[in-house]
């Protein structure tokens, strides 16, 4: 069974089912507050879990390590908001397992052992600037400081004061 078919038919006709069984047993209106109440707390706990997620992600780019679990997390994070606010049970269920920390870290602790991430280095993947930027020229005495200049070189040693 293709997974669109799941995705776009099944589930929203289970999730049609859910409700309206549930609404049976409770009532419209209670049904409908759970729904709400659940993309309340969907949204709230979306907006905790994303905060605390970047600044780990931040902190660990700042020690120059890749922050692969943090991005994994953030699309975790993303998926589950969006499960949240759709209306249904089931979504709803998921959408909690993406943002509850210990189930997304078990679920993604999975995936990431199928994935391999590299590394360039600290000047990006080709060699040059992470961000694109033209390499600075620092004029011909740096330019020039480790080329052998030929038998006739000199090396002047000293101390200098720039006054800029």
């Amino acid at each position: 069974m293709p997974v669109l078919f799941v995705l776009f038919i099944i589930i929203p006709i289970l999730e049609m089912w859910l409700l309206i069984t549930v609404g049976s047993h409770i009532g419209a209106l209670p049904t409908i507050g759970l729904v709400f109440l659940t993309a309340i707390i969907g949204v709230t706990l979306l907006r905790q879990q994303g905060i605390s997620t970047l600044v780990r992600a931040n902190q660990r780019m700042r020690s120059g390590e890749i922050p692969a679990t943090e991005m994994g997390e953030g699309i975790f994070l993303a998926v589950g908001g969006a499960l949240l606010l759709t209306p249904g049970f089931i979504t709803d269920a998921v959408g909690f397992a993406c943002l509850i920390p210990g189930i997304r870290k078990w679920l993604l602790g999975r995936i990431l052992k199928r994935v391999t991430v590299v590394q360039y280095g600290p000047r990006g993947p080709f060699g040059g600037d992470p961000f694109g930027r033209a390499p600075r020229d620092h004029g011909p005495l740096e330019r020039d400081a480790g080329r052998d200049q030929g038998k006739d070189s000199q090396t002047i040693e000293g101390e200098y004061r720039r006054d800029d």
